[in-house]
C-alpha cells in the first residue's frame, strides 16, 4: 500500500520545495503525480464496512441491471414513467461504479494512490451522476404530479418524446456544468498536500490542499450543492403539495387512497437520498461539536452507496408492472426446470 506516513520526509521536503517555487512564481501551477486518499484512519473494523461495499456493489449491479432488462424487452413499459426509471437505474449504475471499486482498492486492497489525472475524471463522473441522481428522482414527482392533477390530459401531457427531452436536457445540464467544476480543479496549484481525507477525490477536500487562492472552487461547490440538492427537492415538494391538493378534491375516498399509493414507491426514493445528505449537511452548520472526521465520512460513503442499491429493490417490491413482470419471468423458468 501506499502509505502517507512511510513517505512523510520524502513528501514534506517535496511540498516544502514546491511550495517555495510557487511562492517565487505565482504563474506555476503545481500538479503533483498523484494523491492518497487517506480516509477511515481509526475506524474499527473498517475491513468489515468494505466487505459490506462489496456486497451492496454486487446487489447494486445486479439489481440495476436486472431493472434495466425487463423495461427494455417488455413493450408494455415502454412508457415516459419506465423511461425516468430506467433512467435513474442506469444513473445508478455508474454512481456506484464510479465510487464502490475504488474505495475497495483503496482501503481493501491497500493502495490508496490515485494519479492526478484520474482523480479528477473520478471527481467528474461522480458529481455530474449524483447530480443526475437527484434530478432524475425529481423526474419521477413530475411524472407522479402529471399523473394525478392531470389525468385526463397526462398521456398528451407525458409523452415518449417530452420526457426525453426533459432527460437529455437534465443529461446535458449535469455533464457540461461539471466539466466547468472540474476543469477550475486544474487551474489550483497543490503544494501544501498530497493527502485526501475522504473516501474518494472529493471536490472540497482537494481543493482545500491548494497553496493558491481557492476562493473561485469555493464558491462554485457552495452554489453547485444548493442547485443540484435544494432545486430539485424544491420542486419535489411543490410537486407533492399539487398532488395533496388534487387528491383532497377527489370526492371518494378510495380514489384518494389508489391516487396516494402510487407515490409510494418515489416517496421512498426521496427519503432514501434526500435526508441522510441533508442531516448530515444540517449537523455539520449547526452542531456546536465538531463531528468526528472517520464518522462524517462513513455517513457521507453510505448515503453516496446505499441510495443506488436500493432503488432498483424498491422499483422491483413496489411497482405493480415491474413485479408482475417479475413473477411471469420466475414462473417461466420453472416451468422449464420440469419439463427438463
Amino acid at each position: 500500500m501506499h502509505r502517507p506516513g512511510a513517505q512523510v520526509c520524502g513528501t514534506s521536503s517535496a511540498m516544502t520545495f514546491l511550495h517555495r517555487l510557487q511562492w517565487n512564481d505565482s504563474s506555476v501551477l503545481i500538479h503533483p503525480p498523484g494523491f492518497y486518499i487517506i480516509g477511515f484512519t481509526s475506524l474499527p473494523f473498517a475491513n468489515l464496512y468494505f466487505i459490506f461495499l462489496a456486497f451492496v456493489y454486487v446487489v447494486s449491479v445486479v439489481f440495476n441491471i436486472f431493472v434495466i432488462y425487463i423495461i427494455m424487452v417488455d413493450h408494455r413499459l415502454h412508457n415516459p414513467k419506465f423511461m425516468a426509471v430506467g433512467n435513474l437505474a442506469v444513473v445508478d449504475l455508474v454512481l456506484n461504479t464510479c465510487i464502490i471499486p475504488g474505495m475497495l482498492k483503496a482501503f481493501l486492497a491497500k493502495n490508496n494512490f490515485v494519479p492526478f489525472n484520474l482523480c479528477m475524471v473520478q471527481m467528474y463522473v461522480y458529481y455530474s451522476f449524483i447530480s443526475m441522481e437527484s434530478f432524475s428522482i425529481a423526474v419521477l414527482a413530475y411524472d407522479r404530479m402529471i399523473a394525478i392533477c392531470f389525468p385526463l390530459r397526462h398521456g398528451s401531457i407525458n409523452t415518449m418524446t417530452s420526457m426525453s427531452c426533459i432527460l437529455g436536457v437534465i443529461w446535458c445540464f449535469c455533464l457540461g456544468i461539471q466539466i466547468f467544476s472540474a476543469a477550475i480543479m486544474t487551474r489550483l496549484s497543490y503544494c501544501d498536500s498530497v493527502n485526501v481525507y475522504s473516501y474518494f477525490c472529493d471536490y472540497a477536500p482537494v481543493f482545500r490542499l491548494a497553496c493558491n487562492d481557492n476562493t473561485l472552487q469555493w464558491a462554485v461547490a457552495s452554489v453547485l450543492s444548493l442547485v443540484i440538492l435544494l432545486g430539485p427537492l424544491s420542486f419535489i415538494i411543490l410537486s407533492y403539495m399539487s398532488i395533496l391538493i388534487a387528491v383532497f378534491r377527489m370526492k371518494s375516498v378510495e380514489s384518494r387512497v389508489k391516487a396516494l399509493a402510487t407515490c409510494t414507491e418515489h416517496l421512498i426514493l426521496v427519503a432514501v437520498f434526500f435526508f441522510p445528505v441533508l442531516i448530515i449537511f444540517m449537523v455539520g452548520l449547526l452542531a456546536r461539536i465538531k463531528p468526528d472526521p472517520d464518522l462524517r465520512v462513513l455517513s457521507l460513503s453510505l448515503a453516496s452507496c446505499i441510495p443506488p442499491c436500493l432503488n432498483p429493490i424498491v422499483y422491483s417490491l413496489k411497482t405493480k408492472e415491474i413485479k408482475s413482470k417479475v413473477l411471469t419471468m420466475f414462473r417461466r423458468i420453472k416451468v422449464q426446470v420440469v419439463n427438463d
